[in-house]
C-alpha cells in the first residue's frame, strides 16, 4: 500500500519504519523544517521543534513502548542505548514496607527506557531517514485531506499540501498529536461534525535538568512521583547521567507560580528529605514552565456505525493506528512522565502474569 503518516514525532516515526518494513511504500510529512542534529547532545541543545511544545519537558518511555523497540525495532532501540539511553526499572522503587522485594517471572515488563525527548527523537529520526521505502519530507505543512465521495461514506484518498502538491494514498495516518486538526479537516471535506469532549485539566508543571559529575544518577529513596501538599513532584532518571526535577500544582495558584524562580525551586525540593539529593548535580537549564494541558476526547461516526473513541488525555500525544504496529505505537509513543511513573507512585503495586492477567497486589 501507499501510505502518508502525517508528522514525525516518536509515534508516526515508529509507526512509519514499522510499515515500511512490511513493505509498504510510506511517506511522512512533517511541518517542522529542521532535520535532526548529527550528535544527541547538539539535538538537545539546538534542535527547533516548535511542533513539540513538550520537547524539553521530562519524558519516560512506557514499558510496553520499550518492549516494542525490542521486538519490532531493535536497531532503534540499541541507537537509543548508544546515546546514552538508560533501562529503569520501575521495581527497584517498591515501598520498603514490603517484605517480598524477589524477582518474578515476567518482571522484565516493567522495565522502562528512560531518555530526554531530544535525544530519544534524534535518533529513531536519523534511523527512519536511513530506512528503505520510507520518504521524509521535513519542511511540509498539509492542508487537508483528499476525498472520493461515492455511494455511501466519503473515502480518504490522500492528502494536500499547503504548496498544492496532492499525494495519493491507499492509507492517511494521522500522528499530529493533541492539537491534530483532523476533526476541521474531516467537516470540510463535508463530514458530520465528530464529537469532541476536552478540558484544561488545570495544572502547570515546572521543571530542571541536571546532569551528574560523576555519571551516577541519585537513586530514588521514595515513589518518583509523589504528592507533597498543594503540589506534587516528580524525578525521573535520563540518558547520560542526567535526570530531571518537576513540580505541579494548580494553575490557580498564584504563590505556587514562584516555582518558576531557580532559588524557590531549589529551596522547595531542598526542603523535601527523601527528594533534596536530585538537586546535587550541574544545572543543564533554567525552570521552564508548561500549562494548558488539554484532556481530549473524540467519537468519530459514520452513517451510524461509530468508531472506536479516540482520547487524549495530556502529555500522551494522539496516537497513529496502523494495523500490525498500533498497539506498539499505543505504547510507544505514550512517553508522559507523569504517566510512566503513577504506578510507582502509591503503595500498591500490580504486576501482571503473563499467563494470568493480574495478580494479587502487594499492599504496603
Amino acid at each position: 500500500m501507499k501510505i502518508v503518516v502525517i508528522g514525525a514525532g516518536v509515534c508516526g516515526l515508529a509507526g512509519a519504519m514499522m510499515l515500511a518494513r512490511e513493505g509498504h511504500a510510506v511517506t511522512v510529512l512533517e511541518r517542522d523544517p529542521q532535520p535532526p542534529p548529527e550528535s544527541a547532545e547538539e539535538a538537545w541543545r539546538a534542535w527547533p521543534r516548535a511542533g513539540v511544545s513538550q520537547f524539553h519537558q521530562p519524558h519516560l518511555v512506557q514499558p510496553g513502548g520499550h518492549m516494542a523497540l525490542g521486538e519490532e525495532l531493535p536497531d532503534v532501540l540499541a541507537a537509543i542505548l548508544a546515546a546514552g539511553g538508560a533501562r529503569f526499572d520501575h521495581l527497584r522503587v517498591l515501598p520498603p514496607s514490603l517484605d517480598d522485594h524477589a524477582p518474578r517471572a515476567g518482571d522484565e515488563r516493567f522495565v522502562s527506557l528512560a531518555a530526554r525527548r531530544p535525544v530519544l527523537e534524534q535518533a529513531i529520526a536519523r534511523a527512519a531517514a536511513r530506512e528503505p521505502g520510507l520518504d521524509l519530507r521535513r519542511g511540509v505543512a498539509v492542508a487537508g485531506l483528499q476525498m472520493r465521495h461515492d455511494a455511501g461514506p466519503p473515502h480518504v484518498t490522500g492528502v494536500g499540501t499547503t504548496a498544492g502538491e496532492v499525494l495519493a494514498a491507499d492509507l492517511v495516518v494521522d500522528a499530529m498529536g493533541r492539537r491534530s486538526p483532523l476533526p476541521a479537516w474531516l467537516q470540510k471535506s463535508g463530514i458530520e461534525p465528530i464529537h469532541e469532549e476536552f478540558e484544561d485539566t488545570g495544572f502547570i508543571y515546572y521543571t530542571q535538568y541536571f546532569r551528574s559529575p560523576d555519571g551516577a544518577v541519585p537513586p530514588a529513596r521514595g515513589p518518583l512521583l509523589v504528592a507533597i501538599g498543594s503540589f506534587s513532584m516528580l524525578t525521573l532518571p535520563g540518558d547520560d547521567a542526567t535526570w530531571s526535577v518537576t513540580l505541579f500544582t494548580s494553575t490557580g495558584d498564584r504563590p505556587l507560580k514562584r516555582f518558576r524562580d531557580r532559588d524557590r525551586f531549589h529551596a522547595v525540593v531542598a526542603a523535601c528529605p527523601r527528594h533534596a539529593h536530585w538537586l546535587d548535580g550541574a544545572e543543564m537549564t533554567g525552570v521552564p514552565e508548561m500549562s494548558g494541558v488539554i484532556d481530549r476526547y473524540r467519537r468519530l461516526v459514520v452513517d451510524a456505525a461509530r468508531s472506536p473513541p479516540a482520547s487524549c488525555r495530556w502529555p500522551m500525544p494522539g496516537r497513529a493506528r496502523t494495523r500490525r504496529s498500533a498497539a506498539a505505537c499505543r505504547s510507544a509513543c505514550c512517553t508522559c512522565a507523569a504517566c510512566a511513573t503513577s504506578s510507582a507512585s502509591t503503595g500498591t503495586t500490580h504486576r501482571s502474569s503473563p499467563s494470568r492477567g493480574t495478580r494479587s497486589p502487594r499492599t504496603s
